[in-house]
């Protein structure tokens, strides 16, 4: 799987409870234009209508430079494909107080891109500062065991 666009910033401000792998309903230049790598996910989130679809919104794709056919909102909403059941389940999660969906990652699989969203928590301060101290202790120990190795 080739990775189109990443929200890395995701990773660090919230907690990951749960993820799901969706289709996204595109335009041809907008296929394009993700392909080339020219896709932005930092600021998006995930909700749903009442009709029971689910949206992704923010999601920055910027237009195709050769397509001449339409002029495209680069921001706009686009549907996101996913089983009803998956659907009801994310809505239910979603009503909690303090969860959140999110787009994690485009990406292409089997000539189709798709896209990860997870159910997600916001992150404390502490909670941030935390994870930076022990990621920091394990490159030290990780270190310390290579030039122990040698």
């Amino acid at each position: 799987m080739a990775t189109l666009a990443k929200n890395k910033k995701a990773f660090a401000d919230y907690e990951i409870l749960e993820t799901y792998e969706a289709g996204l309903k595109l335009f041809g230049s907008e296929v394009k234009s993700i392909r080339s790598g020219r896709a932005n996910l930092k600021g998006s989130f995930v909700d749903s209508d009442s009709s029971g679809e689910m949206w992704v919104n923010e999601m920055h794709v910027s237009p195709y430079k050769f397509a001449h056919d339409r002029v495209l909102n680069p921001t706009r909403k686009r549907k996101l494909i996913l089983h009803k059941r998956e659907i009801e389940k994310i809505n239910a999660v979603i009503r909690q107080k303090g969860v959140a969906c999110i787009p994690l990652e485009l990406y292409l699989k089997g000539g189709l891109i798709k896209i990860k969203i997870a159910l997600v928590r916001g992150k404390k301060k502490y909670d941030r500062r935390a994870e930076l101290k022990k990621r920091a202790q394990n490159l030290e120990v990780a270190r310390a065991l290579k030039k122990h190795v040698r």
